[in-house]
């Protein structure tokens, strides 16, 4: 993507361009969405290696996993297991406690970005979709995205109420994991059919309005050090915007804050909505170089 010479919104962008970064000489770099792509097949091929060849590196799934023999287990799965059978292994409390240490560093959200297998088939996706509706094929549905935290309680309650973890048999995120490290099962048309209404009926569904993996690493990311911070070079073009997977977080972007801005002095702010994934997107996009990745406590170190 040639951000400084283009508006590089995704209608307007190939899929293929957008692994690429040119810089204000005209070079080429990697853009974070193949950074994140590397670094998500990385992560699977690890999984898939150290059963397949035993290279006992990264072990499991991403349910609950060993590297280098630390125990990581993710946080809802601990909170459906808890509810379900009343009883807490030191095993997963260490792996979960391991989890949201690192998390609170990282980012919450930024599992969704950075590890989720299902976030690259759901960009594949996402451009399907806006091609379609580019094309006036199908419209564009969206809904209150808030209604993910319902879906978040739902699956506590069921597990509370049947003894079972419920969600699991559903979780997209599990059946993919689990087919990369141990073969193909029919849970994978589940995917298939997850897939499909994304591109057809509402782009990232899954992601923006029913996973309650996301929903919880967002609750760690509200307070976690690394975020995305704005500075007052923004033009308020809102291309960020258009490409962000989860827009709403973008809101101090807008043109309607600055004479408020302007009146207490300032001219950097975090987006510390719980929503964000931490994915680049807008950082890949804007032409101001308005928006960058800080660490919130390097002030500390």
């Amino acid at each position: 993507m040639d951000k400084y010479n283009n508006r590089e919104t995704i209608s307007k962008t190939t899929f293929y361009s957008t692994f690429f970064d040119t810089t204000r000489d005209g070079k080429k770099k990697f853009s974070y969405r193949m950074k994140r792509w590397i670094l998500v097949i990385g992560i699977h091929l690890l999984f898939f290696l150290s059963f397949f060849i035993d290279l006992q590196m990264l072990e499991g799934t991403l349910s609950g996993s060993r590297f280098l023999g630390f125990h990581m287990i993710d946080p809802y799965m601990t909170i459906e297991m808890f509810l379900a059978t009343h009883h807490m292994p030191v095993n997963i409390i260490i792996g979960t406690t391991t989890i949201i240490i690192v998390y609170l560093l990282v980012g919450g959200r930024s599992y969704c970005a950075w590890v989720c297998p299902y976030g690259i088939l759901s960009e594949v996706g996402e451009k399907l979709h806006n091609t379609l509706v580019t094309k006036k094929i199908i419209k564009e549905r969206k809904f209150d995205h808030r209604v993910r935290y319902i879906f978040w309680a739902i699956f506590l309650i069921l597990s509370a109420t049947s003894g079972y973890l419920v969600f699991e048999t559903i979780n997209v995120v599990g059946i993919l994991s689990r087919m990369i490290v141990y073969g193909w099962s029919l849970a994978f048309l589940w995917v298939v059919v997850v897939f499909l209404f994304e591109v057809f009926y509402s782009r990232r569904a899954w992601c923006t309005y029913i996973c309650p993996i996301g929903t919880t690493y967002g609750f760690i990311g509200k307070v976690s050090a690394l975020r995305i911070e704005w500075n007052d070079n923004c033009d308020h073009c809102m291309v960020c915007h258009d490409v962000c997977f989860e827009n709403q977080v973008l809101e101090i972007t807008k043109a309607k804050y600055d004479k408020q801005r302007e009146e207490e002095g300032i001219t950097r702010e975090y987006i510390t909505g719980a929503d964000c994934t931490l994915c680049g997107r807008c950082i890949d996009v804007c032409h101001e170089d308005a928006l960058n990745f800080d660490f919130r406590l390097k002030s500390l170190i």
